[in-house]
């Protein structure tokens, strides 16, 4: 399965302050998971957009955060610049690159969306795919009239409640969430200060207007020169350069031409190949081609090769870590991200679509328990380095003595309570198993019952470490009941597997 990576692109009205933007950059950047691959910040706009992606829950996480920031920071009281706007966060959208779905992308901006709403007191709208209704799904409607006009017209227009939140607008203002496919932010300078002439540009090409399909338009003045700003919501049907000679043909109409064009964020790859191909009319072009593509298909070729095993390999070095805690809960890891499998084949068919529902909220558990155990894989050899960090502590001096016994204490106290959390997040897996087990797609129901087999396995290995562990402290009574807990864990996983394999034997009619 590939990894999951969720592409957010959050808007925030301000660039003139460049503290005030780092400061909501550093609030992403805290989260880990997230990588921020681009800030475009443009003063006459007075609009920063920031394009992160990470595993969903970093991402929403770190979206969430910079939302507070940017509503301590910003008062639209005081905003102006170019770019339309209804708050400190303007608009949010969420994005599927792999292993995700737009239907995820939905439930993140739902969730995204009631937390900013009931946290932060701030208005949300739901928009494009996440839209609650149909005349939200163009971010033009929600926002009508900007900030300044919204702010009135909430109070007392019930067309206008937001999704989550309050009925009315503090100095951050409202945020638009949703989830779209990928966008490309594209602007084109003209030759001329004259605003109209842009205005009739952005007129002829957007759809609303009778324009392409896949393309909004408008047109702003910046830096004393006219600018046709557009947003591309499909190049493949719209493509770029198809749209370039449009407006350059509509300029000529007008005396004027093309001074430069703009490009905010980021673009996909293959947007930039389609334009240099229709330019340079290379017919019978293909991908593989580019000297570059070749160059990373071999060293990701390389390099796939060289860190398939790197965890196993690193397993059986002499190096006491990663040891058996690590192994427990990559096993139980592997076994969510089987889980989670297991519900994204089975959404979209025909046959499973009453159980569309639970599949939705066990993927989203699975991913998240998924994530969680990788942290545990790690914590575990983490928790053993620091054992060994107090074992090699001085013992010259009684007091010294005391200090280094006090701290394997603690040590082994940490080593104790790592491997327990990985048991309980093994058993949550098996739960998790047994629904994929009795309501996912049949045809996925032997990946349902090997999940199950490697949560158990890992929670069998990670109740040893933590039955070892606590033998070796110096007062193990401080640590006794998670003996007792750790074991009911296992009789409850054993009931558990009885079921996933009745659930396997009863749909397959395999004994």
């Amino acid at each position: 399965m590939p990894k999951t990576l969720v592409e957010c692109i959050p808007n925030f009205s301000e660039a003139r302050r460049a503290d005030v933007v780092e400061k909501i950059v550093g609030s992403i950047q805290a989260v880990a998971g997230v990588q921020v691959l681009d800030k475009h910040s443009d003063l006459d706009h007075n609009r920063t957009v920031v394009t992160m992606v990470g595993e969903p829950g970093a991402v929403e996480e770190a979206t969430f955060r910079a939302i507070e920031t940017a509503s301590a920071l910003i008062n639209l009281d005081e905003h102006t610049g170019a770019h339309p706007r209804v708050g400190a966060t303007d608009v949010v959208p969420f994005v599927p690159i792999s292993g995700i779905t737009m239907a995820d992308c939905i439930q993140m901006a739902q969730r995204l969306g009631k937390r900013v709403g009931e946290q932060l007191s701030i208005p949300v709208y739901l928009y494009e795919e996440a839209a609650s209704r149909p005349e939200r799904q163009n971010l033009e409607t929600i926002r009508k009239g900007q900030y300044e006009g919204l702010k009135a017209d909430i109070l007392i227009n019930p067309e206008r409640k937001p999704d989550f939140g309050p009925s009315r607008l503090g100095t951050a203002g409202a945020t638009v969430i949703g989830a779209r496919a990928p966008l490309i932010a594209f602007n084109i300078y003209l030759t001329t200060n004259d605003l109209s002439i842009a205005q009739k540009i952005a007129k002829a090409m957007r759809h609303s207007s009778g324009g392409f399909r896949f393309i909004k338009a408008m047109g702003v003045m910046v830096d004393e020169r006219a600018q046709v700003s557009m947003n591309m919501t499909n190049f493949r049907q719209t493509p770029v350069a198809r749209v370039v000679e449009a407006v350059r043909r509509e300029a000529d109409r007008y005396g004027v031409g093309i001074h430069h064009s703009e490009l905010v964020g980021l673009i996909p790859q293959d947007a930039l190949i389609d334009a240099a191909v229709w330019y340079t009319q290379l017919d019978g072009f293909k991908a593989e081609q580019i000297l570059e593509n070749r160059l990373y298909e071999v060293a990701q070729s390389e390099a796939t090769q060289k860190s398939r095993f790197e965890f196993l390999d690193q397993l059986a070095s002499a190096d006491p870590t990663p040891g058996g805690g690590s192994a427990a809960a990559y096993a139980a890891a592997s076994a969510a991200a089987l889980v989670a499998m297991v519900g994204k084949v089975t959404l979209g068919k025909k046959k499973y679509a009453e159980v569309e529902p639970q599949m939705h909220q066990m993927i989203k558990q699975a991913e998240e328990l998924k994530l969680q155990l990788q942290d545990a894989v790690a914590d575990d050899a983490a928790s053993f380095d620091a054992f060994l960090q107090a074992v090699r502590l001085p013992k010259d001096s009684a007091d010294q003595l005391a200090i280094r016994a006090a701290a394997m204490e603690a040590a082994t106290l940490q080593a104790t309570r790592v491997p327990y959390h990985s048991a309980e997040l093994s058993l949550e897996v098996m739960k998790l198993a047994l629904v994929a087990a009795e309501l996912g797609n049949l045809n996925a129901i032997s990946d349902a019952l090997s999940a199950s087999a490697l949560a158990a396995g890992g929670l069998k290995s990670a109740a040893a470490n933590v039955r070892i562990n606590i033998h070796n402290l110096e007062h193990p009574d401080a640590a006794s009941n998670l003996i007792t807990k750790v074991l009911y864990m296992v009789e409850e996983s054993k009931q558990l597997e009885e079921k996933i394999l009745a659930h396997f034997i009863n749909r397959t009619g395999i004994g």
